[in-house]
């Protein structure tokens, strides 16, 4: 179908849309746009996978604005679920951009701010609502909206929704909206557990992967660090952001706490012009910074994975993950912060002993190796610590004793050579 397609008026868009995406810069629909406009413009269900960054967004909203046409009614007409505010705010600021020329109304509701400002936006009617999961159903129980005019459904990041635990939130949303509707899955990633559960409430749906699961765009180039412990870790990261051509940068970590500490450090030896988000920041904080972020005033983002998917910010030289991260596949998600739009990135991890467990899971999941590079004569490797080292023995014990409930630990095989090294005393 999306052989014939080479511009966006192929589509069949009207002039509004057309002009609102070419002001945005849009010039040749993307591989997942080709052939998911014209199915959803058909009225199928469709579970869409296609690489972060490749325009999974447009190829939704685009044929959406087409369907809507122009404002009508008092409460929405088609709802976009996201697992996390990011996500929302951007999708949404999306529609806006798309909905330059149109008379549509469409806003984003989410927690963790607070609800006057939103039940505010639905005064005047509400054509698209674009929602996180647990704030959809305290609106919809505050009865600020109606939901029996939804005709459209549309689950974006469909794996890190289910991921997230928020299969009972979409089991009630199911039940408070029309069953006649037309519902829209997309992700970079799709796993067997995933489709499965999307069996619930997708009807003959057409598949439309235009690039294998869980694989990493082409123009991110991949490096890999063996660095053996945390201060080790640090003085690496110290060494690479000295580099000028690191001038956006995300590092990406697996904790709020490691998040304030890397940032102090950068803050204090580095540069001023860094910000960090996690769980714990208020949202206006959040999106502040990654508004400095996106406009260039700031060079370098701290975040967790919270931010791993939702940050659309094009030309991102480069993606640091200081930690490695333990759900597989927020390691495409966060490297996708790179490379978009067809822009060349680098994408570097940096992996401990414990880690590289799950650099092979991590190379399993997008089928490829991901190349080792050697560490900087310049970069300081320090000793690592003895409660370090003994967290990681921990954690490698623990994992490979869930992989294999016979694996006894390196704790148990230290214990077990100990004790038989023991002389026996002589008998007299």
């Amino acid at each position: 179908m999306s052989n014939n397609i080479e511009s966006f008026s192929d589509l069949k868009l009207n002039k509004q849309i057309l002009n609102a995406i070419s002001e945005a810069g849009y010039e040749t629909p993307t591989p997942i746009q080709q052939q998911a406009i014209p199915l959803i413009q058909a009225g199928h269900d469709v579970l869409g996978i296609a690489q972060t960054g490749t325009g999974k967004t447009a190829a939704f909203v685009l044929p959406l604005l087409m369907k809507l046409k122009y404002a009508q009614g008092d409460d929405p007409r088609a709802l976009i679920l996201a697992p996390t505010r990011e996500l929302a705010i951007q999708i949404e600021s999306n529609i806006k951009k798309y909905c330059t020329y149109l008379d549509l109304r469409h806003t984003a509701v989410f927690g963790g701010s607070g609800s006057k400002l939103q039940i505010e936006s639905f005064e005047n009617g509400m054509d698209i609502l674009v929602a996180t999961p647990g704030r959809f159903m305290d609106l919809y129980k505050k009865y600020v909206f109606g939901t029996k005019q939804i005709k459209t459904l549309v689950i974006d990041e469909a794996d890190k929704m289910m991921d997230m635990g928020f299969m009972p939130q979409i089991r009630q949303i199911l039940e408070v909206i029309p069953v006649k509707r037309q519902n829209l899955l997309f992700s970079a990633t799709m796993p067997e557990s995933v489709i499965t559960l999307s069996e619930e409430f997708l009807e003959f749906p057409e598949k439309v992967e235009v690039t294998p699961q869980a694989s990493t765009v082409d123009t991110i180039e991949q490096q890999l660090y063996h660095i053996p412990n945390f201060k080790s870790k640090i003085n690496m990261l110290g060494h690479l952001l000295e580099n000028e051509d690191f001038n956006r940068v995300i590092i990406f970590v697996k904790s709020k706490a490691n998040a304030d500490n890397i940032y102090k450090f950068i803050d204090r030896k580095i540069t001023k012009s860094v910000k960090v988000i996690h769980g714990n920041k208020a949202q206006n904080t959040r999106m502040n910074s990654i508004d400095s972020f996106r406009s260039g005033e700031t060079r370098i983002l701290v975040a967790t994975d919270v931010a791993a998917r939702g940050i659309d910010v094009t030309l991102v030289s480069h993606v640091i993950n200081f930690d490695v991260p333990l759900i597989y596949e927020d390691y495409v998600h966060r490297i996708g912060r790179t490379g978009r739009a067809n822009n060349a990135g680098i994408a570097i991890t940096f992996s401990n002993d414990a880690e590289q467990y799950h650099i092979k899971k991590i190379e399993a999941l997008i089928d490829k190796t991901i190349p080792v590079s050697t560490l900087p004569e310049a970069v300081a490797i320090e000793k690592t610590p003895f409660e370090e080292k003994q967290k990681m023995l921990r954690e490698l014990d623990y994992l490979k004793k869930k992989e294999n409930p016979d694996y006894k630990g390196a704790f148990h095989e230290k214990k077990r050579k100990k004790a038989g090294s023991k002389k026996k005393p002589r008998r007299r």
